[in-house]
């Protein structure tokens, strides 16, 4: 800490330095219930706030709602005391830090959405105290924190880096990896001030092994945009690569397993039905919009974006010009998606192609739209609007109930999925994830990209 710190910095300081505070987490989804695990389970006593009643009245009872989770940890710390899920807003001036992981969608416009954010933050204006540090995690567009959460806070006698802290620490979450997760991914940190940084790097180091500091929440914030929209660029390109080589007559998967063998230079990236998830489909736009306000087009950044948005009607017309070949209409079509989540081993529904993939050959006419997804029982197609119907998943694959179907596509490459059952028994499959790779068999496959 630096050597001029303010009274209130010191206590807090020192409070990190004993373990003696309590932390608070704004948001127990996908980000937040982790993290507050990851503190809890330290043995620091969590806060973990959420307006879902639902969610809470689970955690009350020791009952875990994230795959990522382990159901026996979650139950502890509730147990323990050292976990206190609440929907009582109040309780956040119990808290000595507090972090928001909040959502932050966009519009129907492809705007920006900071409408949580800023909840949280007057949820926190209303409820401050001196002496407390806020991190908000939420990715969302460079200047978030210094120009819309921190005027909530700031008063002339509750100055940030005097009477309380503010800092910038984006997430970094990747459902369903076994490897990598909250506890042992690297971190960075913003502050608006040294202090806000160093203290918000003292806090969050409690719970994450590796906290990587930078000069401003801006860079923070744009950091996490890039790592996002790195992503999403360099799918783009091999989904068009993906649609070039079905004309050409080449096996995209196998140029992109070759050009790996490069050992610098090159990081490989696979096509699929389009991109899902929260950040990589939604952050593009966030900066999109931002650059705008500055008289900027980011051009490449947007055009990539489209490619990606573009994916799911690709598989549409693969998937109706393989019915097209066999003697039935669109209208008496049986078409089932394997996969609804947007990524493999996952139960998270947010932005997955496989939905759009389902909706749009509703649109085209395909009265039967069936899916498999062991995690994720049931999906509203047109979800409000007149049109909204339910779909519910099926209950397993059989050899009966495969053959059943003209097409069937893989949308989503679940691990716990019998492959070559799907190959054996279905009369035509349209792979989009390259899942039936070692299939010998291949008379019935189309894979994207295959060019054939």
């Amino acid at each position: 800490m630096s050597a001029r710190r303010s009274r209130w910095a010191q206590q807090l300081a020192e409070r990190i330095r004993s373990r003696r505070l309590t932390v608070g987490v704004v948001g127990l989804g996908y980000v937040g219930l982790p993290l507050a695990v990851e503190y809890a389970r330290k043995g620091i006593r969590t806060i973990g706030f959420d307006t879902n009643t639902e969610k809470i009245s689970l955690l009350v009872r020791g009952m875990n709602y994230i795959r990522d989770l382990d159901d026996s940890v979650v139950a502890d710390c509730v147990a323990s005391g050292t976990l206190v899920p609440t929907t009582d807003t109040s309780r956040l001036s119990d808290c000595d830090v507090v972090f928001l992981c909040v959502p932050t969608p966009f519009t129907a416009n492809k705007d920006p959405d900071i409408s949580f954010i800023l909840a949280a933050a007057r949820d926190l204006a209303e409820h401050k105290r001196a002496g407390q540090l806020y991190v908000l995690k939420s990715t969302t567009f460079p200047g978030t924190t210094r120009k819309h959460v921190q005027p909530l806070l700031e008063e002339p006698r509750f100055r940030c880096g005097k009477e309380y802290f503010l800092a910038f620490s984006p997430e970094r979450v990747d459902p369903g990896n076994k490897v990598w997760h909250t506890g042992n991914t690297p971190i960075v940190v913003g502050g608006i001030t040294p202090q806000c940084t160093e203290l918000a790097c003292a806090a969050t180091g409690l719970a994450i092994e590796h906290v990587v500091p930078v000069s401003s929440p801006e860079v923070a914030e744009m950091e996490k945009l890039l790592e996002n929209i790195f992503r999403s660029v360099n799918i783009a390109l091999v989904n068009e690569l993906a649609q070039l080589c079905d004309r050409i007559g080449i096996n995209i998967w196998e140029v992109v397993e070759a050009a790996a063998t490069k050992p610098f230079g090159f990081m490989p990236f696979y096509p699929g039905p389009g991109i899902g998830g929260h950040c990589i489909l939604i952050d593009p736009y966030y900066l999109s919009w931002m650059a705008r306000e500055y008289d900027f087009t980011t051009n490449f950044i947007e055009l990539a974006a489209e490619v990606n948005e573009a994916m799911p009607y690709y598989v549409r017309d693969m998937i109706i010009g393989q019915i097209a070949r066999q003697p039935v209409s669109l209208r008496t079509a049986r078409v089932l998606l394997l996969g609804m989540a947007f990524k493999r081993d996952v139960d998270d529904l947010r932005h997955s192609p496989a939905l759009k993939v389902a909706e749009l050959l509703r649109r085209e006419g395909v009265s039967r739209v069936d899916y498999y997804d062991p995690y994720i029982p049931s999906v509203v197609l047109f979800e409000g609007t007149p049109q909204a119907e339910t779909l519910h998943s099926l209950r397993g694959l059989r050899r009966a109930v495969l053959s059943r179907y003209h097409v069937v596509c893989i949308t989503t490459d679940h691990s716990c999925v019998d492959y070559p059952l799907v190959a054996a028994a279905s009369r035509v499959v349209v792979d989009t994830r390259n899942a039936l790779r070692n299939i010998r068999q291949r008379s019935n496959i189309v894979l994207l990209g295959d060019g054939r």
